[in-house]
């Protein structure tokens, strides 16, 4: 054997224990899922989760919040990135203004248990500021909330005042973490 051609006997074990996972089968999965144990996880859809808005502090024209995602089925599923947020009004679900704006943050994949949640920070900036004529203030029935890769949205209730001009973002929102 060539010189070149060695391999140190701890480098092939530490090789081949590093791309073990369970009885010594490697787990790959395919796009959309992330493996555990000896199955894969499939990403969390709108019938996964329930969804809920958790008020916080108030500042300077601002109140800081969280969107809530709870896994609500049976079988584990995961999430990852952001989701789609925006204000709704009308008695209809139209959207009032600008949809929430991504402020950047970290977009780790969490892997829901049935029970687990997971969090999006969100900054509601106040109408009042703006000029009556800029802003149009709109009533707002709530939040249209949409899963991570979901085409389809979750409705929570929260009454508050809006922009009709979507040219005026008044919501900011975080991956979900």
């Amino acid at each position: 054997m060539e010189r070149w051609m060695r391999v140190p006997f701890w480098s092939g074990v530490a090789t081949l224990v590093a791309g073990s996972v369970v009885g010594g089968v490697m787990m790959l999965a395919p796009s959309g899922t992330a493996a555990t144990g000896q199955r894969a996880v499939p990403e969390c859809t709108k019938t996964n989760l329930s969804a809920k808005y958790r008020g916080g502090d108030a500042a300077m024209s601002h109140v800081y919040g969280r969107i809530v995602l709870r896994n609500i089925s049976e079988e584990s599923c995961f999430v990852k990135g952001y989701g789609g947020l925006s204000y709704v009004g009308g008695g209809n679900g139209t959207q009032v203004g600008a949809a929430a704006d991504r402020t950047p943050s970290a977009t780790p994949k969490v892997i829901l248990e049935p029970g687990d949640k997971v969090r999006s920070a969100i900054v509601e900036t106040s109408y009042a500021p703006y000029p009556r004529k800029q802003c149009r203030p709109t009533k707002v029935d709530g939040f249209r909330v949409y899963v991570p890769d979901e085409t389809r949205s979750i409705y929570i209730e929260h009454p508050t005042t809006g922009c009709a001009n979507p040219k005026v973002h008044l919501l900011e929102h975080k991956a979900y973490h």
